[in-house]
């Protein structure tokens, strides 16, 4: 079974979704048994991938699967897994089976919303452990179908705008994503075809391969009309660029940001924690995996700008949530905020920033879903957000309060918690550049820091401090559901932050190769 563990991870779930295609829409029992199975098995399996079976002291791809799909155009079925994907894998089968129990409280069309969430989970780990550009790019296109109708029919008042939105800004990336996988395959077949037999070891859609052609200075658009270049940019840049910016969208990085607030405010709870939790996490991995490798020269030219926008989108993120009176608005302005490291400890390019971005991709997605759960409990409740309008709820929902002092700590980077790690690490790796003018980008970000405690701190008061609103004195504390559901994440924003090896220790060497073989 270990020949085929990721493909059996990846697809279990579109099985899941068939069986729930053919049980009766008046048996939710089973649909509900049925989306729990679909999505527990692959987390049993990445588990034990992840605690038994991953060898944590290589960079090399394993559990490689390598098959040819597409003769025509040489595509590949090629997938494989190493340390700065293994986690994400891992988070992403865990929060799909916690979306199961946390979406009970959603009625309508209950059979066509576990399908569609299923179908979101294959899209997802696809993305994870493609190492083919077209079967990655299969997999990206997959997972916006399934969010776009899980936000536009399950979704609040406006959320036929937020849908589109969102499909609007997710697709326009996807063009531009296309575009630059289009040229790279143009390029890297003329290289292929000017190499004769020995050049026959590279596919030409293989993200590895174009890797290795990238750092032998192959990859410069000279099989394509004028070389590539266009109004005076090079092949390279314009691959950087293209590639960039439809990763930034999914991140989302400012300015392209715009579509997180209100796709977070309309979309059901469940959606939200899947979005904040692990889909911006793509935009971020994508970087990692498929843009910054291949166009290596692009970003090291272009890598103080990208610190730039990254702590452009922490300060600004966090300062624009301390204004939101919308608990859930106010959450998703600080994923802009946090996701805005990410980008500033690959840019920096050392291990230590580099480690920094992926803990921060993880951490936020366990601490994110804390958030939104948050949300939604209360939401159940008052059918409002609005942060003045509660008060003194400490009161009668003591662990509410608990659990969410905790989620808070943990999103503001309390030290002895996940986030202060990965944070703190983000930043001494960026201090410690050797690339110019980083240690002021960095001072500058500490405003982040101390913004983000100050709007959660707030938000606290507003919500559990003070005199008790008597609309509220009759509500009942957090049911069983809902700590479980909290509880794995809560556990790992603690743990981590204690034992922040069992993440390190996995991705070390695959990190410390990425950071090489960037020329860091």
């Amino acid at each position: 079974m270990t020949d085929h563990l990721l493909s059996w991870i990846t697809f279990i779930p579109l099985i899941g979704m068939g069986a729930i295609v053919l049980v009766p829409r008046t048996n939710v029992a089973l649909v509900k048994t049925l989306a729990l199975i679909a999505t527990g098995i692959p987390l049993l399996l990445a588990t034990w991938l992840y605690f038994d079976l991953f060898d944590k002291n290589t960079a090399a791809l394993q559990f490689e699967e390598r098959v040819d799909w597409i003769a025509g155009i040489q595509a590949q079925y090629f997938v494989g897994i190493d340390g700065l994907s293994l986690s994400l894998v891992w988070l992403t089968t865990l929060l799909l089976f916690i979306g199961v129990p946390a979406s009970f409280g959603i009625e309508k069309a209950q059979k066509s919303y576990y399908a569609l969430l299923l179908l979101l989970e294959v899209g997802i780990l696809g993305v994870f452990v493609s190492q083919d550009y077209f079967l990655f790019y299969v997999f990206w296109e997959v997972m916006l179908l399934p969010m776009y109708f899980l936000i536009g029919i399950w979704g609040g008042p406006r959320r036929e705008y937020a849908a589109i939105k969102f499909f609007l800004y997710t697709l326009a990336g996807s063009v531009l994503m296309l575009v630059a996988i289009v040229a790279l395959r143009i390029d890297m077949g003329g290289i292929i075809a000017a190499a004769g037999p020995s050049g026959a070891q590279y596919s030409p859609f293989s993200i590895p391969d174009m890797v290795t052609l990238a750092q032998a200075g192959q990859l410069t658009g000279a099989h394509l009309p004028g070389g590539g270049e266009l109004l005076g940019m090079a092949f390279t840049t314009w691959v950087f660029w293209f590639l960039f910016v439809g990763f930034a969208i999914k991140v989302p990085i400012v300015p392209f940001h715009t579509w997180l607030p209100d796709a977070h405010v309309e979309a059901p709870t469940p959606i939200s924690v899947i979005l904040a939790g692990i889909l911006l996490k793509l935009g971020g991995y994508g970087m990692i995996r498929a843009c910054f490798p291949i166009v290596p020269s692009a970003f090291h030219q272009f890598a103080y700008v990208l610190a730039v926008i990254g702590v452009v989108s922490i300060v600004y993120g966090a300062y624009v949530a301390l204004g939101q009176t919308d608990f859930k608005r106010m959450v998703a302005y600080s994923s802009v905020s946090h996701m805005g490291y990410v980008l500033l400890g690959l840019a920096a390019l050392t291990e230590w920033g580099a480690t920094g971005a992926a803990l921060q991709m993880f951490n936020h997605g366990t601490s994110s879903a804390v958030l939104f759960l948050v949300v939604g409990v209360i939401y159940d409740r008052a059918h409002h957000r609005d942060l003045n309008g509660f008060g003194g709820l400490a009161q009668v929902m003591p662990k509410y309060w608990a659990l969410t002092t905790l989620g808070f700590f943990a999103a503001l980077g309390l030290p002895g918690l996940a986030g202060f790690v990965s944070e703190a690490m983000t930043l001494l790796g960026a201090y410690e550049s050797a690339q110019p003018g980083f240690k002021l980008l960095v001072l500058i970000s500490v405003l982040g820091i101390v913004i983000t405690a100050g709007f959660l701190l707030y938000a606290m008061q507003r919500v559990f401090l003070g005199q008790l609103n008597p609309k509220y004195a009759s509500y009942g504390d957090m049911t069983t559901r809902e700590v479980f559901c909290q509880a794995p994440f809560l556990f790992l924003c603690v743990a981590l932050g204690i034992f922040p090896f069992f993440l390190t220790g996995w991705m070390k060497v695959s990190i410390a190769h990425w950071v090489t073989t960037m020329g860091g």
